[in-house]
């Protein structure tokens, strides 16, 4: 047992955390037309600017990469100039915030993109489910078009090019969503992906497009220890499947662990033990979240099982939350009809102490 707790000095990247508190990467859908942060999205951070870190809301490397109904991109200039203008004000705080760039694969719904072009993904095997589109209501996730292995490396340079964006806004670092069954989950599982190809087939083929892509956004971020990763093994979100999640993530840590990335963030799913079985495998910052309070945070971080919890619905829900848990104040209850909804209410409404 160590004596870390919640409100210990960390560091990531390089540069210290005012505590270990990590604030999940959360799809707010409050974003303009096109993809461009709202002015309201610079409040919304600062609010939370006293989180060890900030991980912000999936953002699109490419218009292709988008799915869902007004979230963020960063691949244009107004993108970058938006973002910008949230990473000085949350810079100003004293805060740290990582980009998280989630490229949506299957998941998506033409009513929602800026795109006529269809989505992408490993294969073409359509998802079982529907999400919410602004014009039509719930829809039918679309069906994907399977990626030519000649058209893989443009993907790879779009996540590339983001992270240099990413940079420009003035993110401390990235992190590639390679969780929640999108796209790098669709590559890593067996269920969506049925490729005969080198990114396809044995488990070495399937890990390859993430190790792939982790090596573009080290090196256009300037450094590995740049660049995080978010994974969710065995989590059956989107419909996604693998026939041996266990195999599959152990070997994926393995690999990547020499890299000297930020950081490793797991979130705990169906697989039992996950933070047990991956946690010594990981030479750098292990990121833990799912379902955390502040009693099981700082038992986790005393029992060494994490560096760092993550914590999502908390902070949507109470902006000043370290503060809260510092005083063992109440905290405010989330309300899930205004988690993805527009405007102010749910968003930046909720109260500090």
């Amino acid at each position: 047992m160590s004596d870390i707790t919640l409100m210990t000095p960390g560091r990531i990247d390089g540069f210290d955390t005012r505590n270990r508190m990590v604030m999940a990467p959360m799809t707010r859908c409050r974003a303009e037309a096109l993809g461009v942060p709202s002015a309201l999205a610079i409040e919304y951070y600062v609010q939370r600017a006293t989180a060890g870190l900030i991980i912000t809301e999936g953002t699109a490397p490419s218009a292709v990469g988008q799915g869902y109904v007004r979230t963020p991109s960063i691949y244009s200039a107004e993108q970058v100039a938006a973002w910008k203008k949230i990473t000085d004000a949350v810079h100003a705080r004293g805060g740290r915030m990582f980009m998280q760039l989630m490229h949506v694969g299957r998941i998506g719904d033409a009513a929602n993109r800026c795109t006529s072009d269809p989505l992408v993904a490993p294969s073409a095997v359509r998802a079982a489910g529907q999400m919410w589109t602004d014009a039509q209501g719930m829809q039918d996730y679309d069906m994907p078009r399977a990626l030519e292995t000649g058209e893989i490396p443009a993907v790879i340079a779009e996540y590339a090019q983001a992270t240099r964006n990413a940079v420009a806004a003035g993110f401390d670092g990235v992190e590639l969503h390679a969780a929640s069954g999108y796209l790098p989950m669709q590559f890593l599982s067996t269920g969506a992906n049925q490729r005969t190809d080198a990114y396809g087939g044995s488990l070495q083929n399937r890990l390859r497009f993430v190790l792939e892509t982790l090596d573009a956004m080290a090196e256009a971020a300037g450094s590995a220890s740049r660049v995080g990763i978010k994974i969710s093994p065995a989590m059956p979100f989107n419909d996604i499947r693998d026939d041996d999640p266990a195999e599959t993530y152990t070997a994926l840590v393995r690999a990547i662990s020499p890299m000297g990335l930020a950081y490793l963030h797991v979130l705990q799913s169906a697989l039992p033990g996950t933070f047990t079985m991956l946690r010594p495998l990981f030479d750098g910052p292990f990121l833990a979240g799912g379902g955390f309070s502040r009693e099981t945070g700082d038992a986790a971080l005393a029992a060494g099982q994490a560096d760092f919890i993550v914590y999502g619905k908390l902070f949507v829900s109470n902006p000043d939350l370290p503060q809260r848990f510092a005083r063992q104040a109440a905290l405010n209850a989330p309300d899930p009809n205004t988690f993805y909804s527009a405007g102010t209410q749910g968003y930046t409404d909720y109260t500090a102490l």
